[in-house]
């Protein structure tokens, strides 16, 4: 890791991050996952303002061999560089145990980075906005449930055809219930 992806901004910007999972280990299930992984951004020191949303369950994207997902989006404000942010949620997925058996496989946490700030990145380990974000409706849905007024590429979230379609997917709990899960 450079010295420059460790050294926070001196300002805060806003971020959404997509968490989903759909393997239990020994560390919990799915829902045990997304829960942890919002309490360790949480209580990172580089992270507030924090707001997750409902969780979802939606059919898996990739092979449908397996668990169907368990889905949900933060919002927060940060002072850590795009690539900082990014070794945050891939030492979550590490703290979670995943193993990348196959592309879009099963998992128990994959935590993407879906937008910083307005900034379009480019780099070989980090592209945002994240690809294929207004084609998703298990992230439009929980994204338009915290962010109503958010713009992503110029456009309303809202006039995303995905932001309004519940095919395949369900809301498992609203944020306030997940405590009681």
């Amino acid at each position: 890791m450079s010295a420059e992806s460790q050294t926070p901004n001196q300002n805060w910007t806003q971020c959404y991050l997509g968490l989903g999972s759909n393997l239990a280990n020994e560390l919990g299930t799915p829902i045990e996952h997304l829960t942890r992984g919002i309490a360790k951004l949480k209580a990172n020191s580089q992270i507030r303002n924090l707001v997750a949303s409902s969780f979802y369950g939606s059919i898996p994207m990739g092979p449908q061999d397996q668990p169907d997902f368990v889905n949900a989006v933060v919002g927060f404000e940060t002072n850590l560089t795009p690539i900082a942010l990014l070794d945050v949620c891939q030492a979550l997925e590490t703290d979670a145990r995943r193993e990348r058996l196959r592309h879009w496989g099963e998992r128990s946490l994959d935590v993407d980075v879906l937008l910083f700030g307005d900034q379009e990145i480019h780099e070989p380990r980090l592209i945002v906005p994240h690809l294929g974000i207004t084609e998703r409706n298990f992230v439009l849905v929980p994204l338009i449930e915290i962010a109503p007024n958010l713009i992503i590429n110029g456009t309303p979230i809202s006039s995303y055809p995905e932001s309004q379609n519940l095919s395949g997917i369900h809301r498992i709990c609203d944020a306030d219930q997940r405590g009681k899960l």
